[in-house]
């Protein structure tokens, strides 16, 4: 008699769960999305808390108040573990995952490019394996810089070059290897998230419209990676903490969330 295997997105994954369709056009185009953490409403309380209690003060990075504050505040590890956003993740890379990182990425009337890039081409980890959240805090659209991205790109590394004009990172994709006419934009409303992996080429524009954007992104990744903690971009004392299922491995300093 020959088993049958039951597809990972009817697995027991949780009320969000991804279905196989979704799981699917995952592994194909390298990202999935939108998906719905909360309602605008709900997150304009979120927005609140995050204004008050996150934005301008000093975070786990003395250099830099907008990474990893999920470390030391609630409201951001709520957010970034919410069954919402690690259900999808775990129908795609299993039950076990770890979240090493957050950052807020927000975009001022005017703030500038962040140039055509695979985030593997910056990070720490062996090796580099890695699922990303990218959610709205404010309404997203193209005239105030929503993330881009190429469909598919995942399928190949990218060469990285020194950034040429003015932008936000020092690196960017060479632009010899991005085909333009793929592009797609990921407008979002305040509470929706996208789901992106290492290898997907993304960028977002100058913002030209008189509205801010604020999105958080968390980075996840499986036991069998080791971070390497105390090194750019990330900093001393860095913990990364587990999130879901079991740290079967034990490579990496692990911390605790912070209290509610």
């Amino acid at each position: 008699m020959t088993a049958t295997l039951t597809p990972p997105a009817t697995r027991n994954h949780g009320r969000y769960a991804l279905s196989r369709e979704q799981v699917d056009f995952f592994h194909n185009n390298g990202y999935v999305g939108p998906l719905t953490l909360c309602t605008p409403d709900e997150m304009a309380e979120h927005r609140r808390r995050i204004e008050t209690e996150v934005v301008n003060t000093p975070g786990p990075n003395p250099k830099n108040p907008s990474q990893c504050r999920h470390l030391d505040r609630r409201v951001v590890y709520d957010l970034v573990t919410h069954p919402a956003v690690l259900d999808p993740m775990r129908s795609l890379y299993g039950p076990d995952l770890i979240l090493w990182a957050t950052y807020f990425f927000t975009k001022q009337p005017g703030g500038v490019e962040i140039p055509w890039h695979q985030d593997l081409n910056y990070w720490p980890i062996e090796p580099l394996i890695n699922i990303s959240a990218w959610i709205a805090i404010d309404r997203v659209t193209k005239e105030n810089s929503c993330v881009q991205l190429i469909p598919g790109s995942h399928k190949s590394v990218v060469p990285h070059i020194k950034s040429v004009g003015e932008m936000a990172f020092g690196e960017m994709a060479d632009p010899a290897f991005i085909d333009q006419s793929k592009v797609i934009d990921i407008e979002l409303e305040p509470g929706q998230f996208f789901l992106f992996n290492e290898k997907t080429l993304h960028h977002s524009n100058k913002n030209v419209s008189q509205m801010r954007r604020m999105g958080l992104t968390s980075r996840v990744t499986l036991p069998i990676v080791k971070i390497t903690h105390d090194v750019p971009p990330l900093f001393p004392g860095h913990t990364a903490l587990l999130v879901s299922g079991r740290d079967t491995m034990g490579f990496n300093r692990m911390g605790q969330p912070p209290v509610g």
